[in-house]
C-alpha cells in the first residue's frame, strides 16, 4: 500500500504562480534539467544515477535459461523496478506498487520495443540455451522524474555489462570464467533516452524534468524517447489534459537537444569507470 501525502494548497498554488512568471521553486530555468550524476562501479553492469535528489541504483545480471518458444533464437531482457520506504516514507516494500510497474513497463518499452539491445546475440544455442539478462532498478530517494533517472541508469548499466564469454562445441556449450576470458560486453544498437515533460495549471504550463513538488500539481505528463539518431523510440502520455500538435512538435525539440546532452554525459561515466581488477 502507498500513502503518498501531497502538498497543501498554499505550496500548490505558490508552485503555479512562479511557473507563471517563468520561475521555478527550485531555482531552474523551465528547460533545464537538474544536476545530473552517473557514477559507474568497478563491477559491469553497476550503475549509480542521481537527479537532483533522485537517485537510482541499477545492476545488470544475466544467467543461461531457455528461449521462449515462439522466440527460439532470441535472448531475454527483463526489468525490474523496486521503490521502498528507503526511497520515500509513503512507499512499502510489500507489494509493487503501481509506480513501480509503471517505470518497469516505461523502461521495458524504451528498450526492448525500439529493439536497442541484439536479441539475437543473446543466444548461445537456437531453441536450447539463450542468455537471460536482467536489469535491477533500486530507487534510493524519490524526488520526482523516476522515469528519466531510470531510464538513463538502465541504458548506461547495460552498455557497462559485460556477460561471461561462450565457446560453442555442436550441442555443447562452454561457458568461461570471467578469470579465465575476458567477458564481452552486449551488442546494443542504439540509446534511448526518456524525456519527460510535466503540465499544470489548466495544460498551459511546461517543464522539463519535473521535480516531486511539480509531479504532484502537475495535470498531465508527456514522456518521449529518443536516440542520438533522432528517432523517436517511444511515446507516453499520463493525465486527462490533451497535448495540441503544436505541444507535442516543441517537446520533441526540446527533448532531441536534451538526449544529446545526456547520451554524452553517459559516454564520460562510462569512458571513466574504473575497471573491476579481481
Amino acid at each position: 500500500m502507498v500513502v503518498e501525502i501531497g502538498p497543501s494548497n498554499i505550496e500548490s498554488q505558490f508552485a503555479l504562480d512562479a511557473l507563471r512568471q517563468g520561475i521555478r521553486v527550485d531555482g531552474r530555468g523551465i528547460y533545464d534539467y537538474r544536476t545530473l550524476k552517473i557514477a559507474c562501479g568497478p563491477t559491469p553492469g553497476l550503475v549509480e544515477v542521481q537527479l537532483g535528489e533522485t537517485r537510482v541504483l541499477a545492476r545488470v545480471s544475466c544467467e543461461v535459461s531457455r528461449p521462449f518458444p515462439d522466440r527460439p533464437t532470441e535472448g531475454i531482457v527483463q526489468f525490474n523496478a523496486e521503490l521502498s520506504s528507503m526511497a520515500a516514507p509513503g512507499f512499502d516494500s510489500g507489494r509493487p506498487s503501481t509506480q513501480e510497474v509503471a517505470v518497469a513497463r516505461m523502461i521495458e518499452r524504451t528498450v526492448k520495443q525500439s529493439r536497442a539491445i541484439d536479441a539475437e546475440a543473446l543466444c548461445i544455442l537456437a531453441g536450447d540455451k539463450v542468455w537471460a539478462v536482467r536489469v535491477d532498478l533500486h530507487f534510493l530517494s524519490h524526488s520526482g522524474n523516476l522515469i528519466d533517472a531510470a531510464s538513463i541508469a538502465a541504458i548506461t548499466a547495460l552498455k557497462h555489462f559485460k556477460r561471461p564469454d561462450v565457446t560453442v562445441d555442436g550441442e555443447e556449450a562452454i561457458i568461461h570464467d570471467p578469470r579465465d576470458r575476458n567477458p564481452v560486453p552486449l551488442s546494443i544498437h542504439h540509446t534511448p533516452i526518456c524525456v519527460t515533460f510535466g503540465f499544470l495549471g489548466d495544460g498551459e504550463l511546461m517543464v522539463v524534468d519535473p521535480s516531486l513538488l511539480e509531479e504532484q500539481v502537475q495535470v498531465s505528463s508527456f514522456t518521449i524517447t529518443l536516440n542520438a539518431h533522432r528517432e523517436i523510440c517511444a511515446l507516453s502520455k499520463a493525465g486527462g489534459v490533451p497535448l495540441d500538435q503544436e505541444q507535442i512538435d516543441r517537446c520533441t525539440q526540446l527533448a532531441l537537444t536534451k538526449v544529446e546532452e545526456l547520451n554524452e554525459k553517459i559516454s564520460e561515466a562510462i569512458k571513466s569507470a574504473v575497471p573491476d581488477t579481481n
